[in-house]
C-alpha cells in the first residue's frame, strides 16, 4: 500500500477531538488510525461516531460482522476488514474459513450455511447492482423482519462508505491486524 494521503493525528489531541476519540474506543484502548485520520475534520468524525452501527441493534452480531466483512472484502478495504477480523470475527463465531471466503469466494462457493449465504448474496447484489432482486428479497424476508432488513441494507451502505474512506485516504494497516488472504492479494494484483 502507498503512503497514507493524510497522516493520522497524534496526541496530544485538541479537547473536543480527544473526547470524541475516547468515546469511539473501548476503555483504555488507543484510537485507531481511521478515527485519528478522520479527526482532521471534526465534523465528519462526529458524524461517523454518531452513525456507528456496532451497537446491539436489531440483528444478530454474527450477521452484522458477516455483512461488514463481506462489504469490506468486496470493496478491497483491507484496513477495515482487518480491524473487524481481529476484533470481532472470533468473538461472534466466524471461522477462519468463513473469514477468508468473505474476500475470496462468490456467494455460491463459500463455506456458508444457507442463512449466511443470503447475507453474502445481499452484500453482493447491493455491491454489484445497488439493488436487491425480488427473489433474494423474498428469501431474506423469511429470516429477517422489515426492521432487520432495513438495518442490514444501511449497514452494508455504511461500510461501503467506510471502505471508500480507508481506500481513498490510503490508511495504513493497524499494527498486528489481520490482512487479506494471500489469494486475495494475488487476485487484486492481477486486476
Amino acid at each position: 500500500m502507498s503512503k497514507p494521503r493524510i497522516e493520522p493525528l497524534e496526541p496530544p489531541y485538541a479537547e473536543g477531538i480527544a473526547e470524541q476519540l475516547e468515546a469511539m474506543m473501548p476503555p483504555g484502548a488507543d484510537p485507531i488510525k481511521l478515527f485519528r485520520t478522520l479527526a482532521h475534520n471534526e465534523r465528519i468524525l462526529g458524524k461517523i461516531r454518531h452513525s456507528n452501527l456496532l451497537d446491539r441493534g436489531s440483528i444478530e452480531r454474527r450477521d452484522r460482522e458477516l455483512v461488514i466483512l463481506r462489504v469490506c472484502g468486496r470493496c478491497g478495504a483491507e484496513y477495515e476488514w482487518g480491524v473487524h477480523v481481529s476484533f470481532f470475527a472470533p468473538r461472534f463465531g466466524i471461522t477462519e474459513e468463513e473469514v477468508a471466503a468473505t474476500v475470496d469466494s462468490d456467494w455460491q462457493s463459500g463455506p456458508w450455511s444457507p442463512r449466511d449465504r443470503l447475507l453474502v448474496r445481499l452484500v453482493d447484489e447491493l455491491h454489484d447492482r445497488a439493488q436487491i432482486s425480488d427473489e433474494l428479497w423474498t428469501e431474506l424476508a423469511e429470516h429477517w423482519s422489515h426492521e432487520q432488513l432495513i438495518e442490514l441494507i444501511v449497514l452494508a451502505g455504511f461500510y461501503h462508505t467506510i471502505s471508500f474512506v480507508v481506500n481513498g485516504l490510503q490508511i495504513e494497516l493497524e499494527e498486528g491486524m489481520a490482512t487479506f488472504p494471500a489469494s486475495a492479494k494475488r487476485e487484486s494484483a492481477v486486476a
